[in-house]
């Protein structure tokens, strides 16, 4: 019986991706204080491995999260991202990095730009794990990109499919075909 999962970068080939991320990162913030702005739930896993990397600069830093949605419990988007938990610390007159696992439609990541943007940042830039460019539906793209992915549904290192597989260390297309063995 076929695997569910095809994988298109292992945990190795990921740490290194987040280490030379964060000396980009860190090269542009070297004597600045940032604000991190993960947005849950995918990026927890990266986020972390990056505010780790980002350590080893010696950066100083600040995290805080958001959660918004444009997905509920449905795999497409519906193009209508909603603020389900806000920041707690002011933005305003700081150096803002939005943290995310993958940009894919564009919805979420233009809505919270926007968002932030009102809140009057020194500068604010974004930061995914993952680029899925083919499924772009508004013209956004990221300032730092761990890498671009095909289309299909990719699950592990954070990302889920229906609440599972975040778990999984390495980064995989999924198949939710019935004919293929699922775990």
């Amino acid at each position: 019986m076929k695997t569910p999962f095809q994988v298109i970068f292992d945990a190795q080939k990921i740490h290194e991706r987040v280490a030379e991320l964060a000396g980009q990162i860190a090269e542009e913030y070297s004597n600045r204080p940032l604000m991190i702005i993960g947005l849950l739930n995918g990026c927890f896993i990266f986020l972390a491995d990056l505010v780790r990397q980002l350590n080893t600069h010696q950066l100083s830093l600040i995290i805080d999260f958001m959660r918004v949605s444009s997905y509920g419990s449905e795999t497409v988007t519906s193009g209508k991202p909603t603020l389900i938990q806000d920041i707690k610390i002011d933005v305003k007159g700081r150096h803002v990095l939005i943290v995310d696992d993958i940009l894919d439609s564009g919805y979420t990541l233009h809505f919270v730009i926007r968002y932030l943007n009102a809140m009057d940042p020194l500068s604010l830039k974004t930061c995914v794990c993952l680029d899925k460019p083919s499924r772009r539906q508004l013209d956004i793209q990221a300032d730092y990109i761990g890498f671009t992915v095909p289309d299909g549904y990719v699950v592990g290192y954070g990302l889920d499919y229906d609440g599972r597989f975040r778990e999984c260390p390495d980064i995989s297309i999924f198949s939710s075909d019935p004919g293929v063995a699922h775990f």
